[in-house]
């Protein structure tokens, strides 16, 4: 429904996690018995959780751990990993800036050119760990990259910028041809991001295996606030969700939803996936663990933009292993630990045996559910109310 914001002028209501809950279901099932793998091309994973690839969440050894746990970590080759041999000290150079410095650092340190030999070396070191390697970089280093990072052996190409579109136009560079870019691989490509129905449908023709939905949710990203662009969480998921099933319909290939950002705890993962999400992407949350290289830091990926970053540094803290945040036993009390148990359990309770049938979940808009009756919380800043 459209609602005049002014004379002649229309605006459509949208809805972000905090703005809608979820309906039990009138049957329930066992939460051990659901079913949440996940394919994404050729990829298969046992849970429907990606790391964000920012340099504050994912190294390879992170990207390794999130393969064992069953997930996976998308590794950022436009960042610090593809410029510095020694990566360590660059953490620690970042994490021991003071707040007012810290942007000027990070766009300072991200100006050494990037190597190439270290985006297969990459690769490989994750490969050697096991796992799946998933690698992203920015449409328009995406040319060079993707044949780089599949010669080594990866087995995901991220192409990921703010906003993303088929139809993009310049005078002053060359447009990347998203089309010709994923045909000419032989390793499936998701492409970010984006919030809309017109054109998630159009970058699906791409033949891209997923995509990327949210612009500017995330914990340390400033682009709403910087730009002023961006669609909550839940009505761009449901908006591009309804792209996929209408692209299905069309052709018979399936582009997956994965949203991206936004979601700091279990409720909020599991409002993605009843609105239509067939994975979901988290930065912060991941950011928290112990394994994760930051320090307990998060930078947004456009931090270093040299003449208008969109990101800034936060300190997020570290609350507990890969594990214990993935699948428990949780020692926190405001739903940011065993995010996996949290969505079984959510999907036994709203009857859905599957993601596909958690998607079809009633959803209601309910802005103050989360905080109805919880007035003691409130008060002592414990579980809902911190």
């Amino acid at each position: 429904m459209a609602f005049f914001v002014g004379r002649d002028r229309e605006a459509r209501r949208a809805y972000g996690f905090d703005e809608i809950a979820l309906v039990p279901g009138a049957v329930t099932v066992n939460p051990e018995e659901v079913n949440i793998s996940v394919k994404l091309g050729s990829v298969e994973l046992e849970i429907p959780f990606l790391a964000s690839a920012m340099d504050g969440v994912v190294d390879a050894k992170f990207a390794v751990a999130m393969g064992k746990e069953g997930g996976l970590a998308v590794l950022n080759l436009d960042g610090i990993h593809s410029r510095y041999e020694n990566v360590e000290e660059v953490y620690e150079r970042i994490a021991a800036a003071p707040p007012e410095a810290a942007t000027e650092l990070v766009q300072k340190l991200y100006k050494e050119p990037v190597k190439e030999k270290l985006i297969g070396q990459r690769v490989k070191e994750i490969k050697k760990g096991g796992g799946a390697a998933a690698v992203s970089c920015i449409p328009m280093n995406a040319e060079k990259f993707a044949p780089l990072a599949q010669e080594a052996g990866a087995d995901l190409f991220v192409v990921q910028s703010t906003v993303a579109t088929v139809r993009h136009i310049a005078s002053k560079y060359k447009v990347v041809d998203l089309n010709k870019l994923v045909k000419g691989l032989k390793i499936p490509v998701i492409i970010g991001n984006t919030v809309s129905y017109t054109a998630a449908l159009e970058l699906m023709d791409t033949g891209c295996a997923a995509l990327l939905i949210g612009v500017g949710p995330g914990a340390a990203c400033t682009s709403r606030g910087v730009l002023g662009i961006g669609v909550p969480q839940v009505t761009a998921t449901v908006d591009c969700a309804a792209a996929r099933d209408f692209y299905f319909k069309k052709t018979g290939k399936y582009v997956s939803i994965i949203t991206d950002g936004g979601m700091n705890m279990g409720g909020e993962i599991c409002k993605a996936f009843a609105s239509g999400a067939d994975a979901v992407m988290v930065g912060s949350a991941f950011a928290r663990a112990k394994e994760a290289p930051g320090r307990g830091y998060h930078w947004g990926m456009a931090t270093p933009h040299h003449n208008l970053p969109r990101g800034t540094r936060i300190h997020v803290g570290t609350s507990g292993t890969l594990e214990e945040i993935l699948y428990g036993p949780a020692r926190t009390d405001d739903g940011t630990q065993n995010l996996v148990g949290a969505l079984r359990t959510c999907m036994g309770t709203v009857g859905a045996r599957n993601i596909k049938e958690m998607q079809l979940t009633e959803l209601i808009i309910a802005p103050a559910i989360q905080h109805e009756g919880k007035i003691f919380q409130k008060a002592q800043r414990v579980g809902m109310g911190k």
